[in-house]
């Protein structure tokens, strides 16, 4: 079984914000198997000595030093904590604090040591999500479901959700004729369907208020479309999975679910090519790093798309956007791209992590800009 702990996109901004004399990036891969442990605490060990070699290469406060230091080493004895993993692992520290997030997604090993945190590898896991609620609802019966990647599904509890259709009315049957005499029959049934539908809606308001979780509808025919009438949850997916929840386990609800979600991913960035290539005719799109950081900057980018994968090491000008390239990654510069997007992402963009066979253009962004630049 995965042990994920995915950050918050307010979690994602706070990290964004940090600040000090020495910020430590590690990520590396892990295993959920438990006795395989040991090759991912070396490998912690070999990032954490790097991270140390740099820091004294630039003449470090030695006793700050030993305070970072003393974080990896806590964490590699922590037994506890390796007990339960996923695929990936990214540690975020500073001598003052460290930040660990589990992940389910396959992440390549790096360090990185700056003033800042280098996120951009977590960007991809807060992106395009890998989890979803399916809400199971048939005349007979109604549940919600947690399903996440390749962890087993879980039910969720819901207060207030009605057992059934007709219980829910208070009637032993959806035949009855309704108080206002309106005709039995299909005008009948979406009537009673239209009164299910609401309950069911309003109940999971409190479980779904504030949350940014897909919503993928398991129901058939005429229900199906009531249900859709009356949702008033933003992210409900507009496909779902059509066919009789009652005889669907959870296992196989998840299985359902994963190639809806899968799809509403792949439709949202080919969407957004589209986009890039419309806005790219009036000057409102670049694919140039020089010139999305002087957007970013100055607040002009609306979507950003950047490369999970690359890593551009320089110093971008905090007033006019100018970039300073290095020739290599260390203590004394940070990733460009990273903070184009942590830029970005402070002026209100939103910002998407994907991998570079997936951006428009031929560069290490894709900008979607408000204005011309």
């Amino acid at each position: 079984m995965l042990y994920v702990d995915i950050p918050t996109r307010p979690e994602f901004k706070a990290l964004n914000d940090v600040r000090a004399d020495a910020c430590v990036s590690i990520y590396l891969k892990t295993t959920p198997m438990t006795q395989q442990s040991d090759a991912s605490r070396i490998e912690l060990g070999n990032l954490a000595k790097q991270a140390r070699e740099q820091l004294e290469a630039v003449g470090f406060d030695k006793r700050r030093l030993a305070s970072l230091v003393e974080h990896f080493d806590d964490l590699a004895d922590d037994d506890e904590f390796w007990r339960l993993q996923a695929n990936s692992l990214a540690i975020l520290a500073t001598p003052d604090l460290l930040r660990t997030f589990r992940l389910a997604n396959a992440l390549s090993q790096m360090v990185a040591v700056s003033d800042r945190f280098h996120l951009k590898p977590l960007m991809r896991a807060i992106t395009f999500p890998s989890s979803a609620l399916v809400l199971a609802l048939s005349e007979n019966a109604v549940r919600l479901v947690e399903i996440h990647a390749e962890l087993p599904a879980v039910a969720v509890k819901v207060d207030g959700l009605p057992k059934d259709a007709a219980s829910a009315l208070g009637k032993s049957t959806l035949n009855d004729r309704s108080p206002s005499g309106r005709i039995q029959g299909s005008e009948g049934q979406n009537v009673r369907f239209r009164q299910y539908a609401r309950q069911v809606d309003a109940a999971l308001r409190p479980v779904l208020a504030g949350r940014e979780t897909p919503l993928i509808l398991a129901a058939t025919g005429r229900l199906a479309a009531v249900y859709r009438s009356v949702n008033s949850y933003p992210n409900l997916l507009p496909d779902g999975i059509e066919d009789s929840p009652d005889r669907i386990s959870d296992a196989d609800l998840a299985d359902a679910a994963r190639p809806v979600l899968d799809a509403a991913n792949a439709a949202e960035l080919s969407a957004l090519k589209v986009l890039y290539e419309a806005r790219s005719g009036d000057g409102r799109a670049t694919c140039d790093l020089s010139d999305g950081a002087r957007a970013a900057t100055y607040g002009a980018i609306e979507t950003l798309l950047v490369d999970m994968d690359a890593v551009v090491p320089g110093i971008v000008d905090e007033q006019t956007g100018a970039i300073t390239f290095a020739e290599k990654a260390d203590a004394t510069n940070y990733g460009v791209v990273d903070e184009i997007a942590g830029r970005a992402l402070a002026s209100g963009a939103r910002v998407l992590g994907v991998r570079k066979a997936d951006l428009p253009g031929s560069g290490d962004l894709a900008a979607i800009l408000r204005y011309p630049a």
